[in-house]
């Protein structure tokens, strides 16, 4: 095990040193506190920090020492407020203590951003798109609009996967692949167990498409990030993409899709001709 102890050493000396640089930066009037004479060391003390807090002075000069005490997500989100954290170094402060950062919380939804659209149109000719985290598609590139055939009325890619039969004919494995998807979105939903909107994109589900209603019946979950799809193009033909799916932390709870040629299927040569036939080649 001596891997492991030298693992933990260095989290904690890594926990230790954070949060002294993090009370050394702040100042008494930061906090609304007195100054209190003069200090040997710069920013606040331990002692300071813990009221702030609402823990032991004893309790939070262990935690800072690095010793071997039990956390809790409450305690470490009252040490972050005290020591006026940014949601980075919140999320540094409990990976550093041994628990798992809370997922962010998806804000309002927001607009795509010049730099990502530049981003989906440099894709091209490969197919992209940005999905929020119900799979609302928020975004997409001239190529997945052309080989997925999304177009005005896709607005989510459970419900188009489900119910769009000019899709379903289109995917060359459906079946195959109709679990996995099913499986990603009820793991998805189990991260976010107050918001109702995954509930209510299932439920309408269940009304309109039987295979889904059976395969949300077996609570089966997935979380992959990497798929390979086979489309069969009505002119195009055949083609084979790999799947990856990149989250984006400025926007919380949006992913990033983005879709490679596999090699060695023709599928590079075959999406730069239908590209090109309709005046979409690769962005310069």
């Amino acid at each position: 095990m001596p891997a492991v102890s030298s693992a933990r050493d260095r989290r904690r000396a890594e926990l230790r040193d954070f949060l002294r640089t993090r009370r050394a930066r702040l100042t008494p009037g930061d906090v609304g506190m007195p100054d209190g004479g003069r200090r040997r060391t710069p920013g606040l003390r331990r002692e300071e920090v813990a009221v702030l807090a609402g823990v032991g002075v004893s309790w939070y000069t262990w935690l800072e020492q690095g010793r071997d005490i039990k956390v809790s997500a409450d305690v470490l989100d009252a040490i972050s407020r005290a020591l006026r954290l940014d949601a980075a170094e919140r999320e540094h402060l409990y990976l550093l203590a041994g628990l798992n950062p809370p997922r962010a919380d998806a804000g309002p939804a927001v607009p795509v951003t010049p730099e990502l659209r530049r981003l989906l149109d440099a894709w091209a000719p490969r197919p992209a798109y940005v999905r929020e985290r119900h799979w609302n598609l928020v975004a997409y590139n001239d190529a997945a609009r052309e080989v997925f055939g999304y177009g005005d009325t896709d607005h989510n890619c459970l419900v188009t996967f489900f119910t769009s039969m000019r899709y379903r004919a289109q995917h060359m494995h459906w079946e195959a692949a109709a679990p996995e998807v099913v499986g990603r979105f009820r793991a998805d939903a189990a991260r976010y167990p107050d918001d109702p909107e995954f509930a209510r994109i299932a439920e309408d589900l269940l009304t309109v498409s039987p295979e889904f209603a059976e395969l949300w019946g077996r609570h089966e979950v997935s979380a992959r990030a990497q798929a390979v799809k086979s489309v069969r193009h009505p002119e195009a033909g055949e083609m084979v993409f790999e799947a990856t799916l990149l989250p984006l932390p400025d926007m919380p709870g949006h992913d990033l899709v983005l879709y490679n040629p596999r090699p060695a299927t023709g599928t590079q040569e075959r999406l730069e001709r239908l590209m090109a036939r309709r005046g979409l080649a690769a962005a310069s």
